[in-house]
């Protein structure tokens, strides 16, 4: 099955307008343009534009959007455009659209990547072989095909844990090269305000959540009332991605160990990359919170199984070349951050501003992260 598909219904852009701009603006031809959806992700939506033989990757808030300096287009396009220059795995952008009269929303294209994206169960043969991608794939049956060099890759990552280990370190010395790029050489220091920016955060994510606010959720609630009380000092002030897990990484098929691309960069900002480790540790599930939540479709559970939080975390302790304090804080709030995500959307959905089905379960989500954050703290161990 492809990578992208027919946009979901009410989420269709305006082919016409949008061909008419890109016309101008990027001196097409008048042949007619193509437009599919990258149908994973639940928040900025991707859709693939084909023009003639070339291919773009554009970007656009959810619709319904309410919460706009989370989906600030402008200021994802500014931060790529800087970033790319000094970042290999970061797309470069190619134009940006502030007239809501084309699509309905601004909106900016980029650069369309190639790489695969580990999700759910082991890459097989035919998934090594996918082809180009330059947003969020659905992990589905690709087509057939694929190197022998890539088939190796399916089976190495399968059978040999040296292997997945190595693949999860470069994952980890990646967001390590993030957090040690020079602010001034990317012309992004005064991107954020990194004085006081955990307790921003906490602030912040607590009045999202409590916007966004459904159900009773009593452990993530008690979770909200400790992370209010334990706050610790910035450790350090870095460029930080925010969201950055192995649903967000493209991979060479032929080398799973080099990283293609980096996705998403919507909340990108200055501040503690200790806030942006706690957010990969949130994202990566144990075997023992159950196979619910371990075989969720993005998840590379291949990895999670055979790869402890922990473990990561040592991998970026060596990375960084410096010691880490107590992870508890950073791994919780990147637990609860993670819940409050998936309660926007969750409330969009029965808000009524998208009808997506994906949707519809997300409160079982915030509940089983409600319930892994609330053991973490009653442990005291990530």
């Amino acid at each position: 099955m492809k990578e992208t598909r027919t946009a979901r219904a009410g989420e269709e852009l305006d082919i016409e307008r949008l061909s008419a701009f890109l016309a101008a603006r990027l001196l097409l031809s008048d042949g007619d343009i193509a437009v599919e959806q990258f149908p994973a992700g639940s928040s900025n939506l991707t859709y693939l534009i084909r023009v003639d033989e070339d291919e773009y990757v554009l970007r656009r808030p959810p619709f319904g959007n309410t919460v706009k300096t989370a989906h600030d287009m402008r200021r994802e396009f500014d931060v790529l455009s800087k970033l790319s220059g000094v970042y290999r795995p970061a797309p470069k952008p190619l134009l940006f659209c502030d007239d809501e009269s084309v699509i309905g929303s601004e909106f900016y294209l980029m650069e369309r990547r190639n790489g695969l994206i580990i999700r759910g169960k082991v890459p097989g043969t035919h998934e090594l072989g996918v082809p180009p991608s330059g947003g969020n794939t659905e992990g589905e049956e690709p087509p057939e095909g694929g190197t022998q060099n890539a088939r190796s890759q399916a089976d190495l990552l399968e059978t040999s844990q040296a292997f997945r280990t190595e693949v999860c370190q470069s994952f980890i010395q990646n967001l390590a090269d993030l957090h040690s790029l020079d602010l001034r050489d990317a012309k992004l220091e005064s991107l954020g305000k990194p004085e006081g920016y955990n307790q921003r955060q906490v602030d912040g994510w607590t009045k999202r959540y409590f916007a966004a606010k459904t159900d009773e959720v009593p452990e993530l609630e008690r979770v909200i009332s400790w992370l209010n009380e334990n706050i610790p000092a910035e450790s350090g002030v870095s460029l930080i991605h925010n969201d950055y897990k192995f649903d967000n990484v493209m991979l060479d098929p032929d080398d799973l160990t080099r990283i293609n691309a980096v996705l998403d960069w919507e909340m990108v900002t200055v501040g503690d990359p200790l806030m942006d480790l706690g957010t990969t540790l949130g994202y990566w599930m144990s075997p023992d919170v159950g196979k619910e939540m371990l075989s969720m479709p993005f998840n590379p559970r291949v990895l999670m199984e055979n790869i402890s939080r922990k473990e990561l975390v040592e991998m970026y302790a060596e990375s960084r070349g410096r010691s880490l304090p107590d992870m508890l804080f950073y791994y919780t709030f990147g637990t609860f951050k993670i819940a409050v995500i998936a309660q926007q959307i969750y409330a969009r959905y029965v808000r009524g501003f998208t009808k997506d089905e994906r949707f519809a379960g997300f409160d079982k989500f915030v509940e089983a992260l409600g319930r892994i954050a609330s053991n973490a703290v009653e442990t005291r161990s990530i």
